[in-house]
């Protein structure tokens, strides 16, 4: 498997994979909101795929902004269920992490589970308000968070 970025071919696959690996109403979630009509960062849709094109893991991020600050929203991230338990995910976040200050975002913002994210870095963000109804406890930060507070917002421009 070959760690790249995204290519329009690949759009059905990644869709393909994160329908197989999220819940049916994977778009009804509030960070979606945040995805409509804004397109992700393209140096930040990676993909694990094989010679012949098969999806093994996806990651893509959206520009979001909290009140003057931009950040990049990770996410989401899937690994087929046949590859599971290879640190393809951890792969997946690691580059995105490594990446974004350098490439100037400075802030990386998630909705997922502590418990699993702290190990990359991430930690909770008071006074980080994602559009509801999202857990208070799942908003997750990496990078330069230090005193930023606000609504969750996407980033237009």
């Amino acid at each position: 498997m070959e760690l790249r970025n995204e290519t329009p071919d690949d759009w059905w696959g990644i869709e393909s994979l994160y329908d197989l690996t999220f819940a049916p109403g994977r778009k009804a979630l509030s960070s979606y909101r945040l995805r409509d009509d804004v397109p992700p960062v393209p140096a930040f849709c990676r993909v694990f795929a094989t010679d012949d094109g098969v999806i093994g893991g996806a990651i893509r991020c959206w520009p979001i902004r909290v009140e003057d600050h931009s950040a990049l929203l990770l996410g989401p991230v899937a690994v087929h269920p046949t590859r599971q338990g290879e640190g393809l995910g951890g792969l997946l976040i690691r580059d995105v992490l490594e990446r974004a200050g350098p490439a100037g975002w400075p802030r990386v913002l998630l909705v997922g589970d502590a418990p699993y994210y702290e190990r990359f870095g991430f930690k909770l963000l008071n006074g980080v308000v994602m559009p509801p109804p999202t857990n208070p406890a799942r908003v997750l930060g990496f990078g330069a968070w230090a005193g930023i507070r606000g609504r969750v917002r996407k980033r237009l421009d």
